[in-house]
């Protein structure tokens, strides 16, 4: 590795158009910036072994992270914009208040990783597995999350606007209260979760199975979701 660019990594500063593709970076990344911070734009860290590495308030602008390893890395403060990270692995990372926006994060790992106040606006989260995450605060703006793993997560209380979220794992989910528009839930695994309160008129439910019906009970739906609950049970609907 070139010495500016080592330098560069250890005191904080930018690399732009820099390539680390599957560069070990645990040594030079170990230790905060003395000021300033980290900025990597247009950079190639796919493959990078990040594990570890304090990444502050680091900033990422376009760059391509795919299949890097950042387990344990603290990302506090950091902020993702444009390029991709698919299929990195992000468990036990430390992501309080990080910012993700218009990346593609398919496929990714979030076991364990504490994910409060974190951020996803934009993102392509298709297949992403956020079984373990641990963390509040945490919120999705128009995001594809189709088969996405997300079992008991919480999201109560917010405005999800815009998810596609078909065939995605929310089951035991805490989504009371939660007002939801231009978002699709077709297939999703819903059983156990908690929707009391929840507004699902803005949702695109698909076509919902009786039996499987009872994640709905205390939401409000729109009178056409209504009907086709009542259309399924064989029960015809006439206009006054």
């Amino acid at each position: 590795m070139e010495s500016t660019v080592a330098r560069v990594l250890a005191d904080g500063g930018e690399l732009a158009g820099t390539d680390l593709n599957g560069a070990d970076l645990r040594e030079e990344l170990g230790s905060p910036v003395k000021q300033g911070e980290r900025r990597f734009t247009g950079c190639d860290l796919r493959g990078a072994d990040l594990r570890g590495a304090d990444l502050v308030g680091a900033v990422f602008t376009g760059c391509r992270v795919d299949g890097a390893r950042l387990g344990r890395a603290v990302l506090d403060n950091a902020v993702f914009t444009g390029g991709g990270a698919p299929d990195a692995d992000f468990t036990e990372a430390e992501c309080a208040d990080t910012r993700f926006g218009d990346i593609d994060l398919a496929g990714t790992r979030w076991d364990r990783a504490l994910l409060a106040q974190t951020a996803f606006v934009g993102c392509r989260l298709s297949g992403a597995d956020f079984r373990g995450s641990r963390g509040v605060g945490l919120s999705f703006a128009g995001c594809n999350l189709m088969l996405a793993r997300m079992p008991r997560l919480g999201l109560r209380g917010q405005e999800l606007a815009g998810l596609r979220m078909d065939e995605a794992d929310l089951g035991g989910a805490d989504l009371r209260d939660t007002t939801w528009s231009r978002s699709a839930l077709r297939g999703a695994n819903l059983r156990g979760a908690d929707l009391r309160g929840a507004d699902l008129r803005g949702a695109d439910l698909g076509e919902v199975v009786l039996g499987e019906a009872g994640w709905m009970r205390g939401a409000t739906v729109s009178a056409a979701q209504a009907q086709m609950l009542l259309a399924a049970m064989g029960v015809v609907v006439a206009a006054d």
